[in-house]
């Protein structure tokens, strides 16, 4: 398999999201593995790394070469974030102030 070029962010399968965390995916075959959102980018290079060792992925496809096992990139690898009840009520709230401050501008342009 060909090397892919390197996103913006400096590290392999690491993108920027537009709220300012770094997703982190890996592809495998066709298939294309979330490895979640992270708060940098160092963070999400380490879970696709780790993600890369569980696949059997040569390291010069890694982004951290001074890696040599998998149990050393697994704990080098951020925890999972864990999205809570409280977490997605908050998100929902956020998201309903959006949409009515989204249509008042709406209707004042009108």
């Amino acid at each position: 398999m060909p090397s892919r070029r390197r996103s913006a962010s400096g590290y392999r399968g690491v993108r920027q999201r537009p709220n300012g965390g770094f997703y982190a995916e890996i592809r495998s075959g066709d298939l294309r593995l979330s490895l979640g959102t992270y708060d940098t980018t160092h963070e999400a290079a380490r879970a696709f790394d780790a993600a890369a060792w569980r696949l059997g992925r040569p390291r010069l496809q890694m982004n951290f070469p001074d890696v040599h096992t998998l149990q050393q990139a697994l704990d080098l690898a951020p925890p999972p974030r864990l999205n809570s009840a409280q977490d997605r009520a908050e998100h929902t709230a956020l998201q309903r102030r959006l949409l009515v401050a989204q249509e008042d501008e709406r209707v004042m342009a009108e």
